[in-house]
């Protein structure tokens, strides 16, 4: 059995194929393969904790109470981040907090503002 592709909008491993056409249940994105690019799979795509994709420039706010390293106080619930910025491994946002500073979170505590 092929395996295949997942959506290039986003990233479902749900899809299945229709005649000519790859079709995602998730969010009803429709193409062929013959237009589907390579690029276009790899890059990857970062979701809120309510699912939202994130992009660079974007401004979230934190869902939790988290505790930060070397801080004698967390980071409370509410606390809104502007401007943050998308990057690779576990904590894939990067941003300046103020009272905090530079800081990198993970993507499933913040929802998109």
């Amino acid at each position: 059995m092929s395996q295949l592709p997942n959506c290039p909008q986003c990233q479902s491993t749900l899809t299945y194929e229709d005649g000519g056409l790859f079709i995602c249940p998730e969010c009803a994105h429709e193409w062929s393969q013959e237009s589907q690019p390579d690029s276009a799979v790899s890059e990857k795509v970062v979701r809120d904790a309510n699912g939202n994709v994130l992009q660079d420039g974007d401004s979230v706010t934190v869902i939790k109470d988290l505790k930060v390293k070397g801080a004698s106080s967390m980071l409370k619930v509410g606390t809104k981040v502007k401007n943050i910025r998308l990057v690779d491994g576990d904590h894939d946002i990067d941003c300046k907090i103020e009272g905090f500073g530079a800081m990198k979170l993970k993507s499933e505590f913040v929802k998109k503002a």
